[in-house]
């Protein structure tokens, strides 16, 4: 039996004592697998996914890596291991996308030390991973918000992690790059057993690329599973409160809509 890489164990959170934003979560996470969480907007998907990259800690229950709960973790070892993308990034300084991108090598580095040339190559691996090589000498403060997410993801593949966990990592991104994460997720879980987590509105994204599914509805897991035992009607209209909404299989691929 496989042991799960990341696990939450009836884990609660609430930014204020009487508000819970998180209610008893419990899920695992297999190694080399691509996840998705889903559910609506304010159910708690953003705060599930920063509680499993270590950045909030939970009100009670554990959340664990490879058997250890992260809070026993040696904090440069769990960089190493689990790199987050958030849904957005703030970059006032002009730094370029390379030197973005660059940070990631942060945990791999001694105190004071600098990029080495084998950092800059894997930098740039990962710009070229996603297209952009060609920002590497522009200023990030000069990017779309679409480009400032790939170079966010750049950064965290250039970390090298085990786990990576994205939060709407598709959400300022046009067709074309959508498909290309999709795409780079699945080719580095077959590559290298990286596992990967994403909060993901965009469903479509979810078929033949995705293993397993976290549907959540108000702090809650509601179902999961294997896509094809999650994304059904009965499910996606509990989470997102609407009766309307249909799915049909048609060549092996899901269509979800909601009928007005």
């Amino acid at each position: 039996m496989t042991l799960p890489l990341l696990e939450a164990r009836d884990v609660q959170f609430g930014y204020s004592p009487k508000t819970p934003v998180i209610r008893s979560v419990s899920l695992s996470v297999a190694p080399a697998t691509v996840g998705a969480i889903i559910g609506s907007n304010g159910c708690g998907k953003s705060t599930l996914v920063r509680l499993l990259a270590g950045i909030l800690t939970p009100g009670s229950g554990a959340i664990e890596f490879r058997g250890a709960t992260l809070d026993s973790t040696d904090g440069k070892a769990l960089a190493r291991s689990i790199a987050y993308v958030p849904q957005s990034t703030s970059n006032t300084f002009p730094f370029t996308a390379l030197e973005v991108v660059l940070t990631g090598r942060s945990p791999h580095l001694h105190r004071f030390e600098f990029e080495r040339p084998s950092d800059i190559l894997k930098a740039r691996k990962a710009l070229n991973s996603l297209g952009i090589g060609h920002l590497e000498n522009r200023s990030i403060t000069q990017l779309s918000g679409g480009e400032r997410q790939l170079v966010s993801l750049a950064r965290a593949l250039a970390q090298e992690p085990i786990c990576l966990l994205l939060d709407e990592p598709s959400a300022s991104l046009d067709l074309k790059h959508r498909a290309g994460i999709m795409r780079l997720l699945t080719t580095e879980r077959d590559r290298s057993g990286m596992t990967a987590l994403m909060v993901t509105h965009d469903l479509a994204l979810i078929d033949s690329h995705v293993d397993a599914v976290f549907a959540l509805r108000g702090g809650g897991i509601v179902a999961q599973g294997l896509p094809s035992d999650v994304m059904t009607s009965p499910v996606l209209r509990e989470i997102y409160d609407d009766s309307n909404i249909q799915v049909r299989q048609v060549a092996g691929r899901t269509f979800v809509w909601s009928e007005q």
